[in-house]
């Protein structure tokens, strides 16, 4: 809880360090999902449940029953460095050290079992193996709390910028998810043209605002605007490719984004 009062989106991680299913349905993988990938699992929960998304400040969740269950197992505590703010260089050994020392700018640096965690202001896009004993934990990724550490923290260097760059994108681009528009129940009541599209445009900024449990407000978006326009006959496929595609941007997979579309539809009674 204190962590999450200094803004540091947290979750709880099992005794091999890998994330766990925070709710009785996703204990053990019973879900399918697969909480050490750097995406969601494919199961469609209240609350997100795997991996880096679903850490999180709120108190309310990380107090709730769905979370009790992991935080009783918990061996270790996980945060999401892009939630923060933060790059985490995690060096492995002593090589990967000394090429640190020798590269980077000094900023606040973490002992860990193996080597250490240098710790930089900004964010970049993660990858794993930049060079030998040389991971980058930053957006849509995780690494394990150990303490605040040493020494002042400094913005992200342009090394690391470079190292980042020299590594293709794993994560495919986003691409169409066709999904039927509800079918509408007569004359739209907004009247308005201008009134969906800033609804549209407001929903869009949401899903790219999210810095943490990225699942749920994807799904807490979908349900929103399903419950404004889903059975006026305003919505269009159009509109939900939109959606659809600033969720894949924020690391949804199109499956992912279909299985919350779903659900809320569900929910609604659609």
């Amino acid at each position: 809880m204190a962590l999450a009062d200094g803004h540091l989106p947290v979750l709880p991680l099992g005794a091999d360090k890998r994330p766990l299913g925070n709710c009785r349905n996703c204990a053990d993988l019973a879900c399918g999902g697969r909480p050490n990938m750097k995406t969601p699992g494919p199961c469609v929960c209240p609350w997100p449940c795997h991996g880096w998304a679903a850490a999180t400040t709120n108190p309310s969740v990380l107090v709730s029953r769905q979370w009790g269950l992991a935080w009783r197992r918990a061996r270790a505590i996980g945060y999401h460095p892009g939630g923060a703010n933060v790059t985490v260089v995690d060096l492995d050994n002593p090589d990967a050290i000394a090429w640190a020392r020798t590269t980077l700018p000094a900023t606040t640096t973490v002992a860990t079992t193996r080597g250490e965690h240098w710790i930089y202001s900004g964010t970049v896009r993660s990858v794993n193996a930049v060079r030998p004993g040389v991971d980058i934990k930053s957006l849509m990724s995780y690494a394990r709390w150990i303490g605040p550490g040493t020494g002042t923290m400094t913005d992200v260097p342009a090394a690391v910028h470079d190292l980042v760059a020299e590594k293709p994108a794993a994560r495919p681009a986003p691409r169409a998810v066709t999904v039927p528009a509800p079918d509408g129940g007569g004359q739209c009541p907004h009247r308005s043209p201008v009134y969906l599209e800033r609804g549209i445009a407001m929903a869009e900024q949401r899903i790219t605002a999210a810095t943490s449990g990225v699942h749920a407000t994807v799904y807490r978006t979908f349900l929103a605007v399903l419950s404004a326009h889903g059975r006026c006959g305003c919505l269009t496929d159009a509109h939900i490719g939109r959606l659809f595609l600033a969720a894949q941007a924020k690391g949804e997979s199109p499956r992912h984004c279909t299985d919350a579309w779903s659900n809320a539809t569900t929910t609604l009674g659609m």
